[in-house]
This record gives C-alpha cells, sequence and structure tokens, in this order.
C-alpha cells in the first residue's frame, strides 16, 4: 500500500518536475549558446521562441478544439503591423494631424503594444470564426486559408490612395523594446560584462512563454478546456450534452490569435522592419507542421516540434556546405536544396511512423496504438 502511494505522489510531481527543468532550460540556453555559436544562434533561438508562441496559439484551435486552421500567420501580420504602426514614423507622416497630438512621434510603449496587438488579433480570430462556424475538415482548411492570404495581400496593397503599410516595401524604424528605462539595442554592460541585447529580447520572449504556457495549462484543466475536448472528440455529441459550441469555438479562435497577435508584435519589435513575405502562407504551413510534428493538444510536443523546425533548418543549412566541401573540396548542390530536401524527408518519416507526433498526448498514443 505504501509503495502505490508513493507511486502515485510520484506520478502527481512529475509534471511540476518537467516545468521546472524547461524553466532552468531556458534560463540556461543562452548562456550555453551564445559563447559557443555567437549572435546567430543567439537569433535563431529567439526566433524560436517566437515560433513557441505561434505553436502554443495555433495548439488551442488545432489541438485542444480540433479545428483545422490554415491561415494563422494572419493573426500574426496583424499584431506585427499594428506595433510597427504605433511604434515607428509611418502613421506621423502620413497623417500630419497626428503631430500635433504627438510632437514627439507616435512611440508607444511595448506595455501598451502587447495588450493592443491581443486584443486587435482576437477581434480578427473572432471575424474569421464567426463565418466558418459549421464549416470542418477540408473546407474549414481552405476558408482559413484564403483569410490568411486576404490579410497578406491587404498588408501588401494598403499603400494607396493613403500609405498605411508602405506596401511591398514594409514599414522600417520600428523603434526597439524599451523596458524600465533599458533600451533593447546594442550592446549592455552587465556586472562588468558586455553583453547583446540579444539576451534581452530572449529573457522578455521567455516570460511570455511562460505567461503563455500558464494560460494554456489552466485553459486546459478547466471546464472550457474540457469543452473544447468534447468538441474536438465529436461536436454534435457535446452539442447534444448541452455545450455552447458556437461560443466555445469563438473563444478558441480568440484566445490562439491573441498569442499569434502578441508574437508579431514581439517579432516586429525585434526585426524593426515588417513586410508582407514574412506572412506567406508557407509560414502558416510551418506553424501548422510544428503543432502535428510534436503532438496536437499536447503542450510540451508542440514546445518540442516547434524547437526542432525552428532550429532543425538552420542547423542544415549551416552544416551542408562545410560538408561538402570536406568531402568534394566544393559546393555541389545548393545547401539551401538540401535543406528543403532533408526538411521535407524528416517530415514525411515522422508521419509514416509517429502519427501522433514526436510526443503525443498519452490518450492519442494509445488510441494510435489501439489502431
Amino acid at each position: 500500500m505504501a509503495t502505490i502511494t508513493s507511486l502515485l505522489a510520484m506520478s502527481r510531481r512529475r509534471p511540476h518536475v518537467g516545468m521546472w527543468l524547461f524553466v532552468l532550460g531556458l534560463v540556461l540556453a543562452p548562456l550555453l549558446i551564445g559563447p559557443a555559436g555567437g549572435n546567430y544562434w543567439l537569433r535563431v533561438v529567439d526566433f524560436a521562441l517566437l515560433y513557441m508562441m505561434l505553436a502554443l496559439g495555433l495548439n488551442i484551435v488545432v489541438g485542444f478544439t480540433g479545428l483545422l486552421d490554415m491561415g494563422f500567420i494572419a493573426f500574426y501580420a496583424v499584431g506585427a503591423y499594428l506595433a510597427a504602426l504605433l511604434s515607428s514614423p509611418q502613421l506621423t507622416a502620413q497623417f500630419p494631424l497626428l503631430l500635433t497630438w504627438f510632437p514627439g512621434g507616435l512611440h508607444l510603449s511595448i506595455a501598451i503594444i502587447i495588450p493592443l496587438a491581443a486584443g486587435l488579433a482576437a477581434v480578427f480570430g473572432i471575424l474569421l470564426g464567426a463565418p466558418t462556424l459549421r464549416l470542418r475538415g477540408d473546407y474549414l482548411a481552405i476558408v482559413t486559408l484564403g483569410f490568411g492570404e486576404i490579410i497578406r495581400i491587404l498588408m501588401r496593397n494598403l499603400d494607396r490612395p493613403i500609405n498605411i503599410t508602405n506596401g511591398p516595401k514594409g514599414i522600417s524604424g520600428i523603434d526597439p523594446i524599451s523596458l524600465f528605462g533599458l533600451r533593447f539595442a546594442g550592446m549592455h554592460n552587465v556586472f562588468g560584462v558586455r553583453v547583446s541585447s540579444l539576451y534581452l529580447y530572449y529573457y522578455l520572449f521567455a516570460a511570455l512563454i511562460l505567461l503563455i504556457l500558464f494560460i494554456c495549462i489552466r485553459l486546459q484543466r478547466s471546464r472550457i478546456g474540457r469543452a473544447w475536448t468534447a468538441i474536438r472528440e465529436d461536436e454534435d455529441a457535446a452539442r447534444a450534452m448541452g455545450i455552447n459550441t458556437r461560443n466555445f469555438k469563438l473563444l478558441a479562435f480568440a484566445m490562439g490569435a491573441a498569442f499569434g497577435g502578441v508574437a508579431g508584435a514581439m517579432f516586429a519589435a525585434f526585426q524593426g522592419f515588417v513586410s508582407p513575405e514574412s506572412f506567406s502562407l508557407q509560414e502558416s504551413i510551418a506553424v501548422l507542421a510544428m503543432v502535428v510534428l510534436g503532438g496536437m493538444g499536447h503542450i510540451p510536443g508542440v514546445i518540442l516540434g516547434a524547437l526542432l523546425l525552428s532550429a532543425l533548418p538552420e542547423f542544415l543549412r549551416g552544416s551542408t556546405g562545410p560538408l561538402q566541401q570536406a568531402l568534394f573540396g566544393q559546393v555541389v548542390i545548393d545547401p539551401e536544396i538540401i535543406r528543403q530536401l532533408f526538411y521535407g524527408l524528416a517530415l514525411i518519416l515522422v508521419m509514416l511512423y509517429r502519427p501522433a507526433g514526436l510526443w503525443p498526448a498519452r490518450h492519442s498514443q494509445g488510441d494510435t496504438d489501439r489502431c
């Protein structure tokens, strides 16, 4: 009896141990990667954290609720362009009246931009979800795909008659993040050591991911999460049990879109530049692949999928060229082609041999084994 009790206690503690290990990994990662790989790999890791935010947001829609969203990158674009317009000279150059209200220019704090980006993206999520409530499967995928392309094309063409988004040229001159008087630009002295602002961005992104993780875990274990699961498993049965599927699906679209908007605002501040090419269909497919590869509906699996599919292409890009030089004395095949080949091959192999994902939820793994 004592042995059974100890095993139960260990199983209850295991998720907390995993969470603490993940937090420890987040804290130590840049301290290990920076000295070993330099600023290039620090930027790769920073972008990996942005993709984690996107994957966690899409996981609410696809993983928790079972709605196939192929246009999720549109919410990323909404957050990025909102941040760009509110923290660059673009709007004041087109609307001189704004200079009378903001003589120093429109340079809003990131503390204001983040909730605005989340809120506006959530509104767009509801606008997408409302007309698609009766659609499922392939039909829903086609409609959401079209929505994502509409947003990208709108940003590309919203430069006339009034130049709001600067069209295909994009918006530059976006302010870097500034928190508590600390400007995330250039080099900084920390305890006598000069460090790049990439470290500051990393820890800000890591803090946002921990907040998003907390919200996702609480949602998954709540009544809302159980309703989403019921809709995913059988929407008709969920409706028959009294679940308001309409409201819960709209909530899923809004929550997922809000996280995408926050990631977009961070992307704009980090890059200092946004353009429509950053929000193509390929990016939507990449984020969806992260969720599917890691394990739909399983938060640790989604994080693993985002990390692998954001870092693996860069590793292949950087290693295939030197490897060909060592073997053949010259580059025979363009490293970009090899990168895409191995990237696609890895996805095919995973889908063949791990159809539930690399790290699926326990019930998903059990269902796959029974099939």
